[in-house]
């Protein structure tokens, strides 16, 4: 179907109305309409509204969807992914600075091929939208090979997705390194040519503050000056040792923040990878600056880095969301990724709900990067990105389904029991991309 067509789609649906900066007035804002029905023009929400009360406002030529039984949530927006380390998912035994030596920089590498950074990137997407995801912030290689062959197999699809490529200068094989003045040539060429393409948007990328010297974070600050409108994307107090080594590479600096916070690079789109570790005064910093963090839970657990505070989250008002960081994340699937931050609460005696937990993933993720505005809920005028989630597809499913009496509770079990299987379709920009049946994207 084309995007600039009209259809209807019929199905429980799920979302939030408004961003919030309290936890507690999620109620408030989350809007379910068990049968209902939303009207799709030209790629965009036209209407959303009861089944009974739009049903007849449409004329029997008009492709209409029914997918009644079915939860249709907005499209799962990740915040801080790397497709290059798609290959190497799972890679055994390390935490994040010997993993780094021995696994990411050696895959890295290979993204010099144009050809080989194709087909990753095209593997990559597919991963993505089987996964219910139909937007994300990601980090390309030093290579700008890598960044061209990820947007434009993006830019084929129609997905809005936001990408840059790492900029990397010290502290890593010098097969990845590159000089200040390099980085800073290739990054303006990679601007120029894809930021505002279609649907898509740069990132500046510095890899973090360990590998960028003083003068690679001049060049960031020249280019984020130069293009106000791009989007900052690095990491942030991931691992205890990697906070010591930038205190002992920026004596200068209070803390890790203050590396990129002194030379200008927070900001209301900068979003910073983890952020486990933090003082107080980051925080305060965060918050002031309205700057975000994207949590990541499979990748923290996963590399023993530590358990995000939500608590903190929400004190301070920092807009986060939600990250599954393939290949440090175990997974492309925002429901397991959901179901680990769950635990990771638990670990620190806080109650994730379902509700929240989506959010997080939704409409708190679009406020993060500072697309609330287009995506992340069905008000009228957004962008038709969506996920239909089939809520019982096993038999463990169906069994424990029969004891959920509310949406709530479909959603929390299939955070704790779901996973790509759950998919039954993504739509992106109007259009069916892919679909669990025929396990292709449409035509």
């Amino acid at each position: 179907m084309s995007a600039h067509t009209q259809c209807v789609i019929r199905g429980t649906f799920f979302d939030f109305t408004q961003t919030v900066n309290d936890v507690d007035a999620l109620p408030g804002v989350t809007r379910i309409i068990e049968d209902g029905v939303m009207v799709i023009k030209e790629g965009r929400i036209s209407r959303l509204l009861p089944w009974e009360t739009g049903h007849h406002l449409w004329d029997d030529c008009v492709e209409q969807h029914d997918l009644s039984g079915k939860l249709i949530v907005p499209g799962f927006i990740d915040c801080h992914i790397h497709y290059p380390q798609t290959e190497m998912i799972g890679a055994f035994g390390e935490q994040l600075l010997s993993w780094l030596e021995n696994y990411t920089f050696p895959t890295e590498r290979q993204f010099d091929c144009p050809d080989y950074a194709a087909r990753i990137a095209a593997f990559f997407l597919e991963q993505l939208l089987s996964n219910g995801t139909t937007s994300a912030l990601v980090f390309g290689t030093v290579h700008a090979a890598s960044v061209n062959a990820l947007f434009a197999e993006a830019l084929r699809r129609d997905m809005r997705l936001i990408a840059g490529k790492v900029m990397m200068d010290r502290n890593a094989p010098d097969y990845l390194l590159e000089t200040p003045e390099q980085s800073d040539q290739q990054t303006r060429e990679l601007i120029e040519r894809w930021h505002r393409r279609g649907r898509l948007g740069y990132a500046l990328t510095p890899r973090f503050a360990p590998t960028s010297s003083p003068a690679l974070l001049e060049k960031v600050y020249a280019l984020k000056q130069a293009w106000p409108d791009v989007w900052i994307h690095t990491h942030l107090s991931e691992n205890r040792d990697e906070v010591n080594w930038v205190k002992t590479l920026f004596p200068d600096s209070q803390n890790y923040l203050d590396v990129y916070h002194q030379r200008g690079l927070t900001g209301r789109r900068s979003v910073f990878a983890h952020g486990i570790h933090l003082e107080e005064s980051e925080w305060c910093c965060l918050h002031k600056t309205q700057s975000a963090v994207a949590f990541c839970p499979t990748s923290n657990l996963f590399l023993g880095s530590g358990l995000f505070d939500l608590h903190s989250k929400w004190r301070h008002q920092v807009s986060i969301g939600m990250g599954t960081d393939v290949g440090a994340g175990t997974t492309f699937n925002m429901l397991q990724t959901l179901g680990e931050a769950y635990k990771v609460g638990q670990l620190q005696q806080y109650r994730l709900t379902a509700a929240e937990a989506l959010y997080h993933a939704t409409l708190g993720a679009a406020q993060a990067l500072d697309l609330d505005s287009f995506i992340g809920n069905f008000t009228e005028g957004k962008e038709a990105d969506f996920v239909v989630l089939d809520p019982a597809v096993s038999a463990l499913q169906k069994l424990r389904l029969q004891r959920c009496t509310t949406v709530e509770e479909q959603l929390f079990m299939l955070m704790t029991l779901g996973d790509d299987r759950n998919i039954a379709q993504t739509w992106v920009h109007g259009r069916c991309a892919w679909q669990r049946s025929t396990q292709e994207q449409a035509a």
